[in-house]
């Protein structure tokens, strides 16, 4: 991290024993200020506050974590052709925002008991074995989708990376992205969602067999925009005490893929999902509502989970003939983090004791 994010220091704080505080923070999956309490000889919790305040620019910030995310790849993934999957991450906001605050804090429905948001867009390659998160964009208040998707492609061009499949979350279903991915001619999957109680696609939910047809979806704000549609019909058998058809819609466009196999291909995009909940385990513990120190918690955290997925496909796995074996219940994330904290605690060893303040 420290070649990707510098941070001007002077004095007894060098920047490797600030990234080592917020390594072994994450990796307990605490506080930077329980950190300094907890290692003996590193800076106090102001001075660690002090220099991360350095950190102001949060485009500047995103540029650097997103060189950071890019820097330990597994094999394959660099100048290949990979199915993707965009998505967004809300941590709650509680609270009123300030004015500094304001533009990055994101609107959405209900969650957690508030509707305020820090907002993480990410891109992650779907790979058996390989599924790392190629860059991250924190998201401003009324940034549209389009901007967001663009933003996270644009950030994958030193990769290479051609774009063989997108996935995309229903939230993305508008006339403005349908367009955009269209005249891109970028192919991709994405759910479209069920309005109406006669018309508009609740229409299109008839038959007993899967089909494909012709759906323009129209916006008062955007116009309309024609895409292909396949409607999916799957029986539930009993599935959570449900009986009889259900019908699933999604937007495909130009993704060779079966039609009654829709659902089971973008059932691959929850991958991402998982992504998420294991990030949480390597995710610093905050309350601070300093958006460019927001991102880098986050950032850090799917760092952290960028190396775990590249050590398991270049160090615990085996070659054997067609395909890799990697052994990831020999190296559980936990026992990663667990290494971490190791090593930063043989330098900076945890305290033993607990010294009162001096009576005034």
């Amino acid at each position: 991290m420290k070649a990707h994010l510098p941070v001007p220091m002077q004095g007894e704080c060098q920047p490797e024993t600030l990234y080592e505080v917020l390594l072994w923070a994450a990796s307990h999956h605490d506080s930077v200020e329980h950190a300094a309490q907890q290692l003996t000889g590193v800076p106090t919790v102001n001075d660690l506050r002090y220099h991360l305040d350095k950190f102001e620019d949060r485009t500047t910030v995103e540029q650097q974590v997103n060189a950071a995310l890019q820097s330990h790849l597994p094999s394959g993934i660099v100048n290949h052709r990979h199915r993707l999957a965009i998505d967004l991450h809300l941590l709650p906001y509680y609270g009123q925002p300030s004015e500094a605050e304001a533009p990055y804090i994101y609107r959405s429905q209900a969650k957690a008991g508030t509707t305020s948001f820090f907002a993480y867009a990410t891109v992650y390659v779907i790979r058996a074995h390989r599924r790392v998160t190629l860059a991250i964009h924190a998201v401003r208040r009324g940034e549209t989708a389009v901007a967001i998707i663009t933003r996270l492609l644009d950030a994958m061009n030193p990769l290479a990376v051609k774009v063989e499949r997108l996935y995309l979350d229903r939230g993305f279903y508008s006339v403005p992205v349908i367009r955009w991915l269209m005249a891109l001619k970028l192919p991709f999957i994405m759910p479209a969602i069920i309005r109406g109680k006669t018309g508009g696609t609740r229409a299109l939910c008839r038959g007993r067999r899967s089909y494909l047809t012709d759906y323009t979806l129209s916006s008062t704000a955007h116009g309309s925009v024609t895409c292909p549609m396949v409607v999916v019909c799957r029986y539930r058998n009993g599935a959570q005490g449900k009986h009889g058809i259900q019908y699933l819609l999604y937007v495909v466009y130009r993704a060779k893929v079966a039609w009654s196999q829709v659902h089971r291909h973008y059932r691959d995009r929850f991958g991402i999902e998982t992504s998420y909940r294991i990030k949480n385990q390597a995710r610093i513990r905050s309350t601070t509502k300093n958006p460019v120190l927001r991102l880098l918690y986050v950032a850090l955290a799917f760092i952290l989970v960028n190396l775990w997925v590249y050590l398991l496909w270049q160090a615990v796995s085996a070659t054997r003939r067609g395909s890799r074996r990697v052994f990831q219940e020999c190296f559980p994330l936990k026992t990663m983090l667990s290494f971490i904290r190791q090593v930063i605690e043989r330098r900076f060893p945890l305290a033993r004791a607990v010294y009162l303040p001096m009576p005034t």
